[in-house]
């Protein structure tokens, strides 16, 4: 199962990184508007607000085409080369056109918007459908008091979470595809990325306290065929995968926080044999903090605990019993929206030490393009930045974490 699980994780880190303009266009407003450092998935109070109340806000001009198109391109570079060298590369210096995507994103009816995807990978060499999350939402009122309800149908728990801390949205936002990535990971987030369908009951308390429960059951094997994202032989979700989350948000306008629990379970059969299961609970802690000032200076702060309770009777009978601990902890710098330096502390460790790793990423970015009256507003947005991925310990092992270090020059661009 870990192994469907890594390339799972591999796929799901160069694809969450979206800032789309038909969002822009259907609202008149910059991507900055919602989104920290004009560009990425990093919302602002009002890109949380904008997501929550179903992607429908607009200008009031009938008219706008949902859709968007976007193209991430990297080059990557491992202290030491990989043997044997990833399908179609080089075992190192690799460059790659590894996500073209495009997206039906915006408001489709009263009350109903989307935010859809299909990505064409370099690294599969096939077209795939990709992140999805459709949702209604209405707001109403309970007294005095704003009260929002909104259904979302999504295909991974935590893609339709309005904040940057939990896995599906979380720094960085763009990885390289052809490095190496640890093989461990929580369920949460990694598991069933595509190949599975939620459907998600949320409310929104008085613009502050934020409370969504839902449930995962697998794509039938045909249908995932068809999209390309898994097929016979894959990991199946037994009965119904439970996603739980409570939050507490505060828009103080320059400054805004939240601090969140999150709960995922699910029972696994692996490779879809019908016997004895793979059972996983995830609970999880987050907080993040946002400085805004005047959009100057922007400083967003975040971190995330999972803990995994593991029972893996298919997995490994006589040993089932295990656990897995996942922390991040993240730290962004905007200067005028456009120069940005991005730092995070990743740590795994469980029961079984061979799934446990350690590091920091950095990264500098520039984005030229995508904030008020920049160029081609709403049209051309760009961002162009070096990052470094440093392991203390990868896959249980110190002595050589190192050769797994990489720089990745990437450009992203989004229209």
């Amino acid at each position: 199962m870990r192994s469907l699980l890594v390339s799972m994780v591999v796929l799901s880190s160069i694809q969450s990184a979206h800032a789309l303009p038909s969002y822009a266009r259907q609202t008149g407003e910059d991507c900055a508007a919602c989104h920290l450092g004009s560009f990425g998935p990093q919302l602002t109070p009002h890109g949380i607000r904008f997501k929550l109340e179903g992607y429908v806000d607009n200008d009031g001009n009938a008219g706008k085409v949902p859709i968007s198109g976007m193209v991430v391109g990297t080059f990557s570079h491992t202290r030491k080369g990989q043997d044997p060298a990833p399908d179609r590369s080089k075992s190192n210096n690799n460059a790659s056109l590894q996500e073209t995507s495009l997206f039906l994103a915006g408001g489709l009816v009263e009350h109903v918007g989307s935010f859809v995807q299909a990505t064409y990978s370099d690294m599969d060499r096939k077209l795939v459908f990709d992140h999805m999350d459709v949702r209604y939402a209405k707001t109403s009122q309970m007294g005095d008091t704003d009260v929002l309800f909104g259904v979302s149908i999504n295909n991974l728990p935590t893609i339709q979470d309005p904040f940057s801390t939990l896995p599906a949205w979380g720094f960085p936002f763009v990885s390289p595809d052809l490095a190496p990535a640890p093989a461990g990971s929580v369920l949460l987030g990694s598991g069933f990325d595509h190949q599975a369908i939620g459907a998600t009951l949320y409310g929104v308390w008085d613009n502050r306290f934020y409370a969504e429960l839902g449930g995962y059951r697998t794509l039938p094997t045909g249908i995932q065929s068809e999209l390309s994202v898994g097929g016979l032989g894959s990991d199946r979700i037994h009965g119904l995968a439970n996603y739980g989350r409570f939050s507490y948000f505060k828009d103080l306008h320059k400054q805004a926080y939240s601090a969140g629990l999150v709960f995922f379970s699910a029972n696994v059969a692996p490779g879809g044999v019908v016997g004895p299961l793979d059972k996983y609970q995830d609970y999880g802690i987050d907080a993040s903090y946002q400085f805004l000032g005047d959009r100057k200076h922007v400083l967003s702060l975040s971190g995330s605990l999972i803990h995994e309770n593991q029972t893996l009777d298919a997995s490994s009978p006589g040993d089932e019993k295990g656990h897995l601990n996942q922390s991040n902890l993240s730290a962004s710098y905007y200067y005028n929206q456009t120069y940005g330096l991005h730092f995070k502390e990743f740590d795994l460790h469980g029961s079984r030490a061979d799934t446990d790793s350690r590091g920091s990423i950095l990264q500098a970015d520039w984005t030229p393009f995508g904030k008020e009256a920049s160029w081609g507003a709403p049209w051309a947005n760009l961002r162009v930045g070096l990052q470094y991925t440093l392991y203390n310990k990868f896959d249980g092992s110190s002595d050589h974490a190192g050769d797994n270090n990489a720089w990745m020059l990437f450009g992203w661009t989004a229209f």
